[in-house]
């Protein structure tokens, strides 16, 4: 027997995924995801949820990475560059999951460890 999920609560849910690293650099960003991991029965929302805590986790690390360089001056175009993406890609993963909510958005060029 084949399961059906509401199509506008995992949009909502996969949106919220992906748009929860808007709120804050803070560990409280990542809440949203992680619950939804946790809570949701739906495969495409786990997925998404999944993805986005990976993005969480992958800006942190390149953010941590990038403190000393940016101290020395030589990496504010990469500090620069590290914040284009922070906004851009989830923009992207919000537009795809609103257009295509049966499959989950995958981040390009980033670490999975989840």
């Amino acid at each position: 027997m084949e399961t059906t999920f509401d199509s506008d609560k995992r949009k909502l849910f996969s949106i919220a995924s992906h748009g929860s690293i808007f709120l804050s650099q803070l560990v409280f960003s990542a809440g949203i995801p992680f619950a939804l991991l946790f809570l949701s029965d739906d495969p495409v929302v786990k997925e998404n949820a999944k993805e986005a805590l990976n993005f969480h986790f992958n800006m942190w690390l390149y953010s941590v990475l990038l403190i000393i360089p940016a101290a020395l001056i030589i990496g504010l175009p990469l500090v620069a560059l590290l914040g284009l993406v922070q906004v851009i890609m989830p923009i992207f993963a919000i537009l795809s999951s609103v257009s295509d909510p049966d499959n989950a958005y995958r981040y390009p060029f980033i670490f999975r460890p989840l």
